[in-house]
């Protein structure tokens, strides 16, 4: 690939990180205005606020009534160690993973809740396990979207109805661009800083009355630290679930989060979500159809994410290099349109194989996409052109 010329056309917004991820279009601090500064989180004005973005949270994703939504500390991660630590231990574990953050998970049931009944059903980065292998008369620990690999599942079905087993899903880089399918889901868990571009720090914790009642039923072998509690004598905490939250949260991050609510509201809730990053993904997809020296990570088009697309190089002349050489190049390309302030962030997670990760969720417009695929081939034909 010879040389090309620097593309003309500029993206809009270069913030194609895949985490903390781009603010929502037309985003400004004075979106932030009616924040109360100084304020108590348990004064009336603070719970009214965290209870707003509770019930925004369940209108825009169709949670069921039912089910119990809480804002806790320590982003999604802190979500899921919640449930995890709370839940598991009462029967055998299946722990799924193809990434990773679901490697994470299996690192920490085997190695710091040591639960001896653990099933581990792992498969590389690019595919998903084989499903058929989890054992739903077990607990259940998965990923809905692959973040690192940009692997996700295509849907609940896998997943049965009469299942005697808790499922506990991270759905950290799916909810609010992925239909969830609640039904089949008895722990949830994300972050207000992926598809909505919220900030960091804060994590979304949704049980369902079947998690509820193992909470209410069962008592962990291990101590259980102040800040995973979600139960006092037996009973769950409700006011976890109405703004009571466990710590001291960000009121400042919770009215960007309220913000990001309200803008999803506004181009349709769920399904306008939805179709965005849909539509940034068949950007995406449209380019690599056409385009000789990338391909999808994720091979099957059925379970490639809309929101987290990793992409690796597969021209001959860097995949005949070694590894280490593979992946400079890819370091390269994402450096070079650092530079250029056309995309930050942009170089694949660092325990992933080498490549390109461009974050395609509801707050990325298609056409930066497409204007950043014009300047990929411009980066890449770059580097290529220093071998």
């Amino acid at each position: 690939m010879a040389a090309i010329e620097k593309p003309a056309v500029r993206t809009a917004n270069p913030n194609f990180s895949s985490g903390p991820c781009a603010k929502r279009p037309g985003w400004t601090p004075a979106a932030l205005s009616d924040v109360p500064h100084g304020r108590s989180h348990r004064a009336p004005i603070g719970k009214a606020k965290l209870k707003a973005a509770i019930d925004l949270t369940r209108e825009i994703l169709g949670v069921p009534a039912d089910y119990r939504i809480g804002i806790v500390p320590a982003s999604d991660t802190g979500a899921v160690e919640m449930a995890m630590w709370s839940l598991l231990g009462a029967r055998g574990v299946d722990m799924v993973a193809w990434e990773s953050f679901g490697e994470t998970w299996v690192a920490d049931v085997l190695k710091q809740l040591k639960i001896k009944d653990t099933r581990v059903i792992k498969a590389d980065y690019g595919v998903l396990p084989d499903l058929t292998q989890i054992d739903f008369n077990r607990d259940v620990v998965f990923t809905w979207n692959g973040t690192t690999s940009g692997v996700r599942v295509p849907n609940g079905d896998f997943i049965p109805a009469d299942r005697q087993g808790l499922t506990i899903c991270d759905a950290t880089s799916a909810a609010f661009a992925q239909r969830l399918d609640w039904p089949k889901l008895d722990v949830v868990t994300f972050s207000w800083q992926k598809v909505l571009g919220g900030e960091g720090a804060h994590g979304m914790l949704i049980l369902s009355p079947r998690a509820v009642a193992r909470l209410e039923s069962y008592e962990p072998a291990w101590p259980m630290p102040k800040i995973f509690r979600l139960t006092n004598g037996g009973k769950i905490i409700e006011g976890i679930f109405v703004g009571d939250t466990i710590n001291t949260p960000s009121m400042l991050c919770n009215e960007d989060y309220l913000d990001a609510l309200h803008w999803a509201q506004s181009i349709g809730g769920l399904d306008g979500l939805i179709a965005r990053a849909d539509a940034n993904l068949k950007a995406m997809a449209d380019w690599v159809a056409k385009t000789d020296w990338v391909d999808f990570l994720a091979r099957v088009p059925e379970t490639r994410s809309n929101t987290s697309v990793c992409l690796r190089i597969v021209d001959p002349a860097v995949t005949s290099l070694s590894e280490d050489k593979q992946a400079a190049i890819a370091k390269k390309v994402a450096a070079l349109l650092d530079k250029e302030g056309i995309a930050y962030d942009i170089e694949s997670y660092r325990d992933a194989p080498s490549g390109l990760r461009v974050w395609c969720g509801a707050t990325v417009e298609t056409s930066d996409v497409q204007k950043l695929t014009a300047w990929l081939d411009w980066a890449f034909a770059s580097v290529k052109a220093e071998l």
